[in-house]
Parts: structure tokens; C-alpha cells; sequence
């Protein structure tokens, strides 16, 4: 059977978000996917091969006690076989079965890797389940906690589980074969797994002086030089494949083919950090977690060029930079960054026990590697990625690393290029404007229909929330509700979204949106006013004020265009309750074992009704991560826009 994501249908639509260029290079690669299943390429015999890319002197001497404990306790529950992935536990990682989707109780079937019909649950499994644990960074963990143990017990762990995958995920056979980016973070992984096992007498037996595990480093980087993702899929997965093959060919330049590797990645990863980032630093797939995922992907790619000695292209460290710049403006006082567009909690280097702070961590390394600015909001989290990071990249600026330039002398609210406003005020409010693009290149993959929405939160919590992602494949009405309009805090016409899906990671028709004004003084009223065209002979515009003296979000709506049906939503965090009677809700939560509240008035001209964890169809849910999702209240209000009267909102924070 085929998923509706692989319909004939649904191959056109893809088709007509391609260029000339994009179809002729996927043609090549349907050429060489069915020439390689009759003659798979032979990995060249290597001998000497050494691993001299180890950590300098004193880098795990600088890992911060409470950041080691928290590692260790993170690695002793993996030993005993147990990890949470996507919202599942699993209690079989003592001896996994790398092909076993824990979720739906499938295991993905055997043969050439590009015949496999991944994209189908029925068939396949859950994928994201079956691939994140072949990321292998659970066993970038475990060789951590041996690095800084000396316990051999996770080393032997890792080279068992190693040895398991080498053997069960033959070259180009399996689903473990099918996606670049996985191909890319695996290598990423076995750096650095070989990296933290050194002080271990068998990490040259597991890795050089093993002709399986030669064979295996040798095949995936000869399948990321064959295979680029191309064109309107030059997203994300573009930045993991040349950070992977980049770090591999700098480690592991053991083959004939390693500078050349080496070199055409480094390229690949200049132009396309370039184009997936903004010239403000901030990711063009207006996706948030993505933002972090490229961030991180940059980052360990320069380090192994550093450790290797390998010139990097100055723009590389430039983009990262400002990549860093950015996430510092974004974030609230608590240190996390909006919830835009998709999230599916990919990282790419985990050295870290539960508890870290993902975003904390990025800051801190960022201070270690480009000099924090005065503006920055202070990091006091801990962490094992950053010393051991620092230890390997050279620092901004010096011996000719990257040209000078110009950093933000006061903290940025208003993103331009990328139509993302910050509206800050007193008792830590935050808010987040959205009239940006509708996402990334011609599929705009990571997208959500979420034009004019506002997120909302106070002292970090979330009180007017985007809603999240929850899940990619498998489950298209909870896909569609998660990306949808009803899905965000802005305005629904006549029951469709503002942009026009052709399938889970495909729009085929955007709505264009534009920032009309910006105004974010330190202080007195912050304003904020766009407008999109997603509906047709329709225009939206919203405006948002921020008065710093009374605590107050006016949202003001309005319409011009013919009479349509109207729905308006507001999405409370899963933390916030809400008593509504008849146009007004008075909002309560708790932040630190004290009492908070806000009063949010709606407009009277819409009827306004709680949903709350409703499944047909799925109204009143919030995802914290993939994978997972909880009910949560959403206020929507229905009705009719006639252009006549605008629809006014109030928030109001009480002291």
C-alpha cells in the first residue's frame, strides 16, 4: 500500500516545486541508485590507518562536576537498557533490535535500502523511531562517561552495540541506508565515539584496525559524495550531510578519496550554512529548533577542522557567529527560544546527561568561541559539550580564523529579513511577532500556516503558546492540526489555512507576508503591525501593542475583503488554566511555587467556546516535544469578518 504522502498525486505536486536543474540531478541519482544495486561500490584496502584527532590535554579536566554527574547518571540508565525516545520508553537498549519501531510494534523489512517504502507506517514502522536510535547518540554518552570514569564498562558497551549495528546494517541494505542527514549524524557520532574512547586499550581494535568498521566509515561517506540532498530539499539535511562527511574525511582520512571528501564538504557546508541562514543569523526555515540543530552541526564540523588543522572558509565561522548573535536576542529570561515552525529534537553532538540545557549550552559555547557581547543574557546552566567543544575550535578572530565584523551593539528585537519581532516588557514579558516568510525554499518543509501568529509568555512560561509539532509521518490528522491555522494563535477564514498543503513537508501555494511597522523602544509602548495574502481577494492585517507601564498585549485585527466565516484562536500553555464566561478569561499558573494570573479579554463579536484535548478532529493540545503531546486549552472564537469592525484582544498581566 501507499501513504498519502506517496501517491501518485502527491509526486506531481512535489514534482512542481522542482527546478530544471534539481529534476536532471535526481535523475542522475535514480541512475545511480539502480547501478549501485547490481554493483555496489568496493571500499579500497586501507593499512596504517591512525586516529591522531584526540582531545587536548585538560579539556575533560575543565568539565564542571555537577555537568559529569548528571552524565554519568544519564549513561548508568542507559546501561541498564533504558531510554525515552519521541515520548516512548524503551527498556531494550541492552541489546536493541535496530530495525524495531517500539511505538507500533513493526520492525522495518530487510533489502535494498532505496526500495524500502520508508515513508509508510504500515509497512515500516514509525521511521523517526527506528533511525534516532541509529544516530548513535546514545553511545556518544556512554563513551563519554568512560572518558571521564575511566569505568571500561562503557566502553565495552559501545564497541558491542557497534559491533551489533556494523553487522545487522550491511552497505546500502536496511532502512538505516535510505536518508542522508542520518548518514551524516552517524558519522558525527563515531568521531567522537572514537574521540572519547582513546584512553580505552580497544578503541584502535573497534575502529582503524577493524576492516568492518573501515568498510562502514568508508561507505557512508562515499554515499554522502554520491548522494546530496538537492534543491528544494537543501534544507537542514543539506547542513548535517557536509557537517558529517566534513568531520569524517578530517578524523578518518584514511582513503584514497579523504581530501577530496574533506574539501567538497567544507564547500558544501559555506553555501549552504549561507543560504539556510539569514543575513540577521537567524535560520531561513523560520524553525526554531532547527536554528539550534544547524548551530550545533557548524559548530562540531569546524572543530574537527580545527583538530585536523584544515583551513575552514572564513564565512563558515561568520554565519555561525551571527547564527550565535541571534539565539542570544531570541531567547526570553529563561533562556528558550520560540517555538516557530516544526521541531523534531535533533541535536547534533549529545555528550550530555538529562537536564542540560540545550540552549544554555549553544550560549556557553558560543561565549567560549566568539566572546559573549554585554547585551547577552547571562548563562549560569553547566555543561560537558562546551569545555570539550572549546578545546577543539579556535577562537573568533584568531590567527586569521574569520575577517572582522560588526556585532550588534544592543540587543536586537526586530529581524527584518526574517519578519520576527521580540516585544519585551517589565515582569519578564515576552512576545513573539510572526510576519516573516512562509518558510524555506520551494516546499517550505518545516513551515507552519502560522502567518500574524504572537506567542506569548511571562517569566518564561507559556501563556498564549504555539502549540509545537508533535509528529511528522504516521498520523496526517494530527500532522495537519499541528501545522495548520486553527493550530496557532492567529485568524482562520472560511475554515482553510493561510497557505496550501500538498503533503506533510510540502506547501504548494504560500502565503506572503509583510512587517508594515516595528517600533521596540527599552521601554513605554512597543508596536508591531503586518499583514499577509494567504486568503484570495482577502487581506489580513494584525497590529500588537505592548505597554510597559500597565502590562497590557492589545491585539487588534482586522480584515479587508468580502464577507468570510471567521475563526479566531488562542492556545493557552499546558500549565495555564482558564475560566471562561461569555468574552472573557481570567488566565492562572504557577511559576516557582507562586501564583500568577492575566485577564484576557476577546472580541465581543465572535462566540467564544474552551476546547480542551478533543480528538475528532484534534482541537486543544500542546507538544513539548516530539513525539509528545498533552491537552491544553484553546480559546477559539467564531464568527464572521466583514471588514465593518476590527476584533480587538487584551491581555492583561495582573502585578
Amino acid at each position: 500500500m501507499t501513504t498519502g504522502s506517496t501517491s501518485a498525486g502527491w509526486y506531481l505536486r512535489r514534482l512542481s516545486r522542482m527546478g530544471p536543474r534539481e529534476v536532471g540531478g535526481r535523475v542522475g541519482d535514480a541512475v545511480r541508485r539502480r547501478r549501485w544495486r547490481s554493483a555496489r561500490p568496493e571500499c579500497p584496502s586501507v593499512t596504517g590507518a591512525r586516529f591522531t584527532a584526540v582531545l587536548p590535554a585538560g579539556a575533560l579536566a575543565a568539565v564542571p562536576s555537577d555537568a559529569a554527574k548528571r552524565l554519568v547518571a544519564e549513561a548508568d540508565r542507559l546501561m541498564a537498557g533504558h531510554a525515552e525516545f519521541f515520548g516512548v520508553d524503551r527498556d531494550d537498549l541492552a541489546d536493541p533490535d535496530w530495525w524495531y519501531d517500539p511505538k507500533t510494534g513493526r520492525r522495518a523489512p530487510w533489502g535494498y535500502a532505496f526500495g524500502l517504502p520508508y515513508r509508510d507506517e504500515d509497512a515500516v514502522g514509525d521511521i523517526k523511531q527506528i533511525w534516532e536510535l541509529s544516530r548513535h547518540q546514545y553511545l556518544t554518552v556512554l563513551a563519554a562517561a568512560y572518558a571521564l570514569t575511566g569505568n571500561e564498562r562503557y566502553a565495552e558497551r559501545v564497541a558491542e552495540h557497534l559491533r551489533s549495528w556494523w553487522a545487522a546494517n550491511a552497505p546500502l541494505h536496511g532502512v538505516h541506508w535510505i536518508s542522508g542527514i542520518e548518514l551524516g549524524i552517524r558519522l558525527l557520532s563515531w568521531v567522537w565515539i572514537r574521540r572519547l574512547l582513546d584512553g580505552w586499550q580497544g578503541a584502535a581494535g573497534l575502529f582503524e584496525d577493524n576492516p568492518v568498521a573501515v568498510h562502514q566509515i568508508w561507505h557512508h561517506q562515499r554515499w554522502l559524495a554520491a548522494f546530496p540532498s538537492r534543491g528544494s530539499s537543501a534544507n537542514n539535511h543539506i547542513v548535517a550531510e557536509a557537517a558529517g562527511q566534513a568531520a569524517a574525511a578530517c578524523a578518518f582520512g584514511w582513503f584514497p578519496s579523504s581530501a577530496r571528501w574533506r574539501d567538497d564538504a567544507l564547500r558544501s557546508l559555506e553555501r549552504h550554512l549561507k543560504s539556510n541562514t539569514f543575513p540577521s543569523g537567524l535560520n531561513r526555515e523560520l524553525a526554531s529548533e532547527y536554528h539550534g540543530l544547524v548551530l550545533e552541526l557548524g559548530l562540531v564540523a569546524v572543530a574537527e577542522a580545527d583538530a585536523a588543522g584544515v583551513a575552514v572558509p572564513p564565512t563558515i565561522r561568520l554565519v555561525l557567529l551571527r547564527m550565535t548573535d541571534a539565539l542570544a536576542a531570541v531567547v526570553d529570561n529563561r533562556l528558550r527560544p520560540p517555538r516557530q515552525g516544526d521541531a523534531d529534537d535533533g541535536h547534533g553532538l549529545i555528550v550530555d546527561g538529562a537536564g542540560t540545557d540545550r540552549w544554555a549550552s549553544l550560549l556557553a559555547t558560543g561565549d567560549a568561541v566568539f566572546g559573549r557581547l554585554p547585551w547577552w543574557p547571562a548563562v549560569t546552566g553547566t555543561d560537558v559539550r562546551t569545555p570539550l567543544l572549546a578545546a577543539l575550535l579556535r577562537p573568533y578572530g584568531k590567527a586569521g580564523t574569520a575577517p572582522a565584523v560588526s556585532r550588534p551593539a544592543s540587543r536586537p528585537s526586530h529581524f527584518a529579513d526574517a519578519g520576527l519581532t521580540i516585544l519585551r516588557g517589565p515582569e519578564e514579558i515576552w512576545c513573539r511577532c510572526d510576519g516573516g516568510p512562509h518558510g524555506f525554499l520551494s516546499i517550505a518543509a518545516h513551515a507552519h500556516a502560522d502567518a500574524l501568529s504572537v506567542e506569548v509568555r511571562h517569566d518564561g512560561v507559556d501563556v498564549l503558546a504555539d502549540p509545537g509539532t508533535y509528529c511528522y509521518h504516521g498520523q496526517p490528522e494530527w500532522r495537519r492540526y499541528f501545522r495548520s491555522t486553527l493550530g496557532h494563535n492567529t485568524l482562520e477564514l472560511d475554515g482553510a489555512d493561510q497557505s496550501v498543503s500538498g503533503g506533510p513537508f510540502l506547501w504548494t501555494r504560500h502565503a506572503r507576508s509583510r512587517v508594515l511597522a516595528a517600533d521596540t523602544p527599552g521601554d513605554g509602548v512597543a508596536r508591531w503591525c503586518a499583514e499577509h495574502d494567504g486568503y484570495q481577494r482577502t487581506v489580513h492585517r494584525r497590529r500588537v501593542e505592548l505597554d510597559a507601564a500597565s502590562q497590557e498585549l492589545r491585539v487588534v485585527d482586522e480584515v479587508r475583503g468580502p464577507r468570510r466565516a471567521a475563526r479566531l484562536a488562542f492556545h493557552l500553555g499546558p500549565s495555564v488554566t482558564a475560566e471562561l464566561v461569555a468574552n472573557r478569561a481570567v488566565l492562572t499558573w504557577t511559576r516557582d511555587d507562586e501564583d500568577r494570573s492575566a485577564v484576557l479579554e476577546l472580541p465581543g463579536r465572535l462566540s467564544w467556546r474552551a476546547h480542551r484535548g478533543e480528538t475528532g478532529p484534534p482541537l486543544g493540545w500542546y507538544s513539548a516535544g516530539f513525539g509528545r503531546k498533552e491537552p491544553a486549552t484553546t480559546l477559539v472564537g467564531t464568527g464572521f469578518a466583514d471588514g465593518t469592525e476590527d476584533f480587538t484582544t487584551v491581555l492583561r498581566f495582573r502585578g
